[in-house]
């Protein structure tokens, strides 16, 4: 008789478990944000990602002049501990891992958020999360940065130290490369630029910790990435992350304990190739670089959070963002991928691949190693990010690389998606205005003399060398405010501007411009001199990247440029412009405050009697506000579909002559 017993139960394999599901959120005000995650919560996210606004990153409370128009665009505003407090209102700290994108004042928002813990009854030691805490990458692609990158190393491993004795759950550093490759870099130099980062850092740690519990303090330090479209090489990028750092931790800082050697990280695919023309194509683009970060089980990220397939037009709606976190869903729940172990172990293309990638990745190591590492290679990085991030372009440009629905097949269906006037979300433009009624009350409220003590022990702190943290929570519960934090950070230790990467030298990448140059050449004869075209960056967005392909393609097509990097305020644009007898300005925002920063600018030109030089705007713009841009004067208004930049120089050398024209 044939024997019926059956084989085990495919339907009770035991499956991994599944990464954290994220969402990287936060805008306009600390309840308007809590309210966001609490719904997140509930539709079945396992973890917090916060955006803070650019005030916030950059230490400035929301009340500063610098702040103006910045306040809960691109994440949510911390000025102070009650709102730390709003932001996590019924929710219990010691049940949620939160990530917190947070860099130059890091120490100071964990700071906040250990005080609001704390005010809960939370357990701290069992506080579990991570605080990016990465400056080295401000100074290549993010722009947050405050002071110099000595002191700021410092604070990273203050943080660090910090957490070791009282959060040994958390996770100090978050090494972010995720920015290095949307400033360009390939896969070989995001591999390298971020584990020079992490070198830098555990190098300086190890003065600051007992040996004993260096190697678990190695343990500790994560990663945070970028998967690509190229889904195929990120999967190998991420197996040579893996085994890169196993045999950094056990070569250069002898950790024995493989545990500790594991590569942890957490990954936002890529908004870079986000496009806005058809978007919906991006939810296969989030969709397939998903699957780079997840498919290699021995390389799978342990955190993941996914941009909204709109975000290339705006704010994303909580419609939006479900939609992301569904994805995540049903890879994990729906399909059989956590029930396998790796599917790549002993495959000779996805080996060779990875070994190609690691002999790239060890001969930027040993050069970068040869300047000192990541602190004193800190220029070199800069200018290899701004001429990869130019080939990418040029790449798009010139056909070699297909962007669907971009350079290629542009023609298409309207999508009814980007229908109707609420298919993306509007910032409430009453939040500024609430946020700043708030500080007011904020600050007329609290002791100051409280407030005062606080400051002066986080003073000598900074200056005597000892840990920063301790009298950072004491600022948290007495009341101090970010701005006021970071004052004294910047008193101490002074601030910094980070360098360009932009070279006043032409590139080798002058094919296909013969005929700008020569135009360019025709238009400065006629002036008498080289056109002057200024490129600003006002307000706090950091994003320079598109700043720096602009004045780069201008410098090669023969313009006298310039460009002094991010974080200028109006005043100092108009100044520069004055003194640069600059013919064309052009002014790249990305952070949402275009209206604002922009009016500034054009108020300020025509009080300066400026108002002859042709102004052109570049960022994340939907059309209303281009055509209120072009109401008060602005000539041209560009967006992420402009990308070729060949036309954007034509354009400005028109703008040039079409003056001399009219002159004559």
């Amino acid at each position: 008789m044939r024997n019926r017993t059956r084989g085990p139960d495919m339907s009770q394999t035991q499956k991994d478990r599944p990464w954290l599901f994220r969402t990287y959120a936060g805008h306009s005000t600390a309840a308007a944000s809590n309210a966001l995650y609490r719904g997140n919560l509930a539709k079945g996210q396992t973890g917090l990602s916060v955006a803070f606004d650019l005030p916030t990153q950059t230490g400035y409370d929301s009340d500063h002049v610098l702040a103006k128009g910045e306040v809960g665009k691109v994440g949510v505003p911390v000025s102070h501990l009650g709102d730390m407090r709003a932001l996590f209102n019924d929710i219990p700290l010691d049940q949620m891992n939160t990530s917190m994108t947070i860099n130059a004042t890091a120490p100071w928002l964990l700071s906040l958020y250990i005080a609001v813990a704390e005010e809960q009854g939370a357990d701290i030691s069992a506080l579990q999360g991570t605080v990016q805490n990465d400056i080295i990458k401000e100074y290549l692609s993010r722009g947050t940065y405050i002071c110099p990158p000595e002191p700021s190393l410092r604070m990273i491993t203050d943080v660090a130290a910090y957490t070791r004795e009282h959060l040994p759950k958390w996770n100090p550093m978050n090494v972010c490369s995720y920015h290095l490759q949307e400033a360009g870099a390939t896969p070989e130099e995001e591999l390298a630029f971020a584990l020079a980062t992490a070198t830098a850092v555990l190098d300086d740690l190890k003065g600051k910790v007992p040996a004993e519990h260096f190697p678990a303090m190695v343990g500790r330090i994560s990663f945070f990435v970028n998967a690509g479209i190229r889904f195929v090489t990120e999967l190998c990028k991420m197996r040579a992350f893996v085994e890169l750092w196993d045999e950094i931790c056990a070569t250069r800082y002898g950790v024995e304990d493989a545990k500790y050697r594991r590569f942890r990280y957490g990954v936002q695919v890529n908004s870079l190739g986000l496009t806005e023309q058809q978007p919906e194509n991006n939810v296969y683009r989030i969709l397939l670089e998903t699957l780079a970060v997840t498919l290699s089980k021995n390389a799978r990220a342990r955190a993941v959070q996914l941009p909204a397939w709109n975000e290339a037009l705006g704010l994303p709606r909580p419609w939006d963002q479900q939609w992301s976190l569904r994805m995540q869903q049903i890879l994990a729940y729906e399909t059989d991928l956590l029930e396998f172990d790796d599917l790549f172990d002993g495959n000779p293309a996805i080996d060779r691949k990875v070994n190609a990638l690691k002999e790239g990745a060890r001969a930027e190591l040993a050069q970068i190693d040869g300047m000192g590492g990541a602190v004193g290679a800190i220029g070199y990085m800069k200018s290899r990010l701004v001429e990869s991030n130019a080939s990418r372009i040029a790449g798009i440009e010139n056909g070699d690389t297909t962007v669907v629905g971009v350079n290629k097949w542009q023609a298409g269906e309207p999508s009814p998606l980007t229908a109707g006037d609420d298919a993306i979300m509007v910032a409430d433009p009453e939040a500024e205005a609430d946020q700043l009624r708030r500080l007011s009350d904020w600050k007329a409220n609290r002791d100051n003399k409280a407030v005062a003590s606080a400051l002066a022990d986080l003073r000598a702190a900074a200056q005597d060398g000892s840990n920063m943290m301790p009298p950072s929570i004491a600022c948290a519960r007495a009341g101090v405010t970010t701005g006021e934090w970071a004052d004294v950070i910047r008193s101490v230790f002074g601030q910094y501007r980070a360098p360009t990467g932009v070279s006043q030298n032409q590139s080798n990448r002058t094919e296909g411009l013969d005929d700008l140059r020569e135009q360019v050449d025709l238009v400065s004869a006629a002036l008498g001199r080289r056109l002057k075209f200024l490129v600003g960056k006002p307000g706090l967005d950091g994003h320079s990247n598109g700043a720096e392909q602009i004045a780069t393609r201008a410098r090669d097509c023969g313009m006298d440029i310039s460009y002094e990097g991010i974080r200028l305020t109006p005043d100092e644009i108009i100044e520069a412009a004055r003194e640069s007898q600059a013919h064309v300005i052009g002014l790249s925002i990305l952070s949402g405050s275009h209206l604002p920063l922009v009016r500034d600018v054009m108020a300020k030109l025509a009080a300066a009697d400026l108002q002859h030089i042709p102004v052109i705007v570049g960022g994340i713009v939907p059309e209303d506000d281009a055509e209120a841009l072009r109401a008060i004067g602005v000539a041209n208004v560009y967006t992420p579909k402009d990308f070729e930049l060949n036309v954007i120089m034509a354009d400005i050398i028109n703008l040039v002559d079409a003056r001399l024209i009219a002159a004559e």
